[in-house]
């Protein structure tokens, strides 16, 4: 009787994807933001996580220093399911050096 061994492949090292951990500079930071203002003006919650990315770019902690908010409500309106107030989102923005600017269509 033989015995037959099969391989299996190696198991690679892999970690989940953070669009946070690329966004580098304040140029990176206000392409992501415009795209997402441009390719999903309808998509409150989305526009709201692209900040939530931003910030955590940037780091939550200075963020919320900045904004006079907390972390844990920065994390709360800037998720999926979060519904920042206009205030909030121009806070955060100021506080990732985007101004936000209106252009006619």
């Amino acid at each position: 009787m033989t015995t037959e061994k099969t391989l299996s492949p190696p198991k690679a090292n892999t970690s989940p994807y953070d669009v946070a951990d690329h966004l580098r500079t304040p140029e990176d930071m206000a392409a992501y933001l415009d795209a997402w203002l441009e390719d999903a003006a309808d998509d409150i919650s989305g526009i709201a996580r692209a900040l939530g990315d931003l910030a955590r770019a940037k780091g939550m902690s200075q963020v919320a220093r900045d904004t006079g908010l907390s972390r844990e409500s920065l994390y709360r309106a800037l998720s999926e399911n979060g519904n920042p107030s206009f205030g909030t989102v121009l806070k955060v923005a100021r506080a990732l050096g985007l101004k936000l600017r209106a252009e006619a269509m």
